[in-house]
């Protein structure tokens, strides 16, 4: 049904493109192409400017054959995690791998070629389907960032599916959770540390009380905390006046996101307070969690497809986020649906060939049941 050859010449075709986040007009300018061939009207919007990068997200349309049919929603993001930069992947053994030197950016250059091969079979085969609208976003890795800035108005689909899954095809993440980040900035006092250390209050010793107290990792099945990052200091021989600390909270639930996010806040506050230095606390809203249900369409239909090709359904939450929460928020059920590949954002990220081939048939499968809603 899908062509084999020209899957995996187009898939090492894309990842040998360098496409970090913020950078990708050269593979928006390669898809572009690949979509108006396939006979896509394709906009570029002005995601871009909004976040500092040099392209925009790309929203094409597939013209409708039939009278009647919702309108499906296919997605994948261009960027791609550092160290991306002159990739060369390496075919053994049915698999595509990493040269080890870089990632190999199947997450998610598998996702666009399954979503282009679904495209051109579906054209060559003549298989009856309704509009297609696809979304090819920026800035994914760097937090949702072009999906949370695309242009809404040139969104109108019923339902569909991101195409960002680690994972076999056949994997369904039904629901995800929302993020918050938190930024906490800890003031004490400078003094030397060797001469009058007494007149300092250190601030790095102040993060270490308030952290010690604070929620950590899995606060509960649906709920998780983390602090990522922290930076301060300026020398040994002074004390440190000012230290700044990056973390974050998740949660399926919004509500309990918003309970252990103001719980990490409160605590940080009090114990700095407490201990006579003073503290600044922002939090970014990232984004919302999402639970589709079985008895949805966009559910409902995946699952039929991947049991109609032999398959067995593994319907599974994810503990990160995707577009698809955004596209969820903007009122588009989307499930996350797995592309195969493995061990993403590392230098020996790989995919089977089979699983790239299994993701253009599902969604060939998908796209043929969609107007019948079976």
């Amino acid at each position: 049904m899908v062509n084999h050859i020209r899957i995996l010449n187009e898939f090492l075709e894309l990842v040998r493109i360098t496409s970090p986040t913020l950078s990708e007009r050269g593979i928006a300018e390669v898809l572009k192409h690949k979509l108006e061939a396939i006979g896509l009207r394709v906009i570029e919007d002005r995601a871009g400017r909004s976040i500092g990068g040099n392209c925009g997200n790309l929203i094409a349309s597939m013209p409708s054959t039939l009278t009647s049919a919702p309108v499906l929603l296919l997605s994948a993001h261009m960027d791609c995690v550092e160290p991306c930069r002159e990739v060369n992947p390496i075919v053994v053994d049915n698999i595509v791998r990493s040269s080890g030197k870089t990632i190999l950016g199947g997450d998610d250059k598998a996702g666009l070629v399954s979503i282009l091969e679904a495209l051109r079979v579906i054209q060559e085969q003549s298989i009856p389907h309704g509009e297609i609208q696809v979304v090819f976003t920026v800035a994914e890795e760097g937090g949702l960032l072009g999906a949370k800035n695309i242009d809404r108005s040139l969104l109108h689909a019923d339902f569909g599916y991101v195409l960002d899954s680690s994972g076999s095809p056949g994997k369904i993440i039904n629901k995800a959770p929302g993020e918050n980040s938190l930024i906490f900035k800890i003031f004490g006092r400078p003094a030397h540390a060797g001469i009058a250390p007494e007149d300092g209050l250190n601030a790095i010793i102040l993060a270490a009380k308030a952290l010690s107290q604070i929620p950590d990792g899995r606060i509960n099945e649906k709920t998780t905390a983390n602090i990522g990052i922290i930076n301060g200091g300026v020398a040994t021989n002074i004390v440190p006046e000012a230290v700044e600390i990056n973390g974050g909270t998740r949660s399926h639930n919004l509500t309990e996101l918003q309970l252990i996010t103001e719980k990490i806040m409160n605590i940080i506050e009090r114990v700095v307070n407490e201990h006579g230095g003073k503290s600044q606390v922002t939090v970014l809203k990232l984004y919302d969690p999402y639970e589709l249900t079985m008895d949805m369409q966009v559910m409902a239909i995946a699952e039929k497809a991947i049991r109609s090709l032999g398959w067995e359904p593994d319907i599974k939450a994810s503990g990160g986020g995707s577009d698809a929460n955004y596209l969820n928020y903007y009122g588009i059920p989307c499930a996350n649906l797995g592309i195969g590949t493995q061990q993403v954002h590392t230098n020996e990220e790989f995919i089977e060939i089979n699983d790239l081939y299994k993701t253009a048939e599902l969604l060939v499968e998908i796209i043929r049941r969609t107007p019948y809603l079976l």
